[in-house]
């Protein structure tokens, strides 16, 4: 068993590539947040000794959600100290420059929730995602 816990809740009623495109972005700067170390980054080395670096030795479970459940979700996470991200509808389309202004000039309550990864304590990260489905 592991100590924590990676998780990412997705929003199932987004276009599946806009949905890898908001994971990506997630995962890219949490990722660099919570190091190689704590996500277990390892090595894999095939027959013919050929080097695959940085895959985390713990599963990483996709769930499935609306965007008002991966609101709550995320509300929670903050709550009980849960790191976590997330990525709304605020953050595409146009420059990030644009993005971060739109995102800005939207109140939390009228964001559309693309996704929220969380990271943390296996068994809190598990409270608060299992009524969640697994993505398909």
């Amino acid at each position: 068993m592991y100590a924590n816990k990676l998780v990412a809740v997705m929003n199932e009623k987004i276009e599946s590539g806009i949905i890898m495109n908001a994971l990506a972005h997630m995962c890219i700067g949490f990722g660099s947040e919570i190091g190689k170390e704590s996500l277990r980054l390892t090595n894999y080395i095939d027959a013919d000794g050929g080097n695959h670096p940085d895959i985390s030795e713990m599963p990483f479970m996709i769930l499935k959600a609306n965007s008002n459940k991966i609101r709550a979700l995320r509300q929670a996470a903050l709550e009980t100290g849960i790191k976590c991200v997330d990525f709304a509808s605020t953050m595409t389309i146009g420059t990030y420059a644009e993005q971060l202004e739109r995102t800005k000039q939207t109140k939390e309550a009228d964001l559309i929730y693309y996704g929220v990864v969380l990271f943390g304590d296996w068994d809190k990260v598990s409270e608060l995602t299992r009524k969640f489905s697994l993505w398909k």
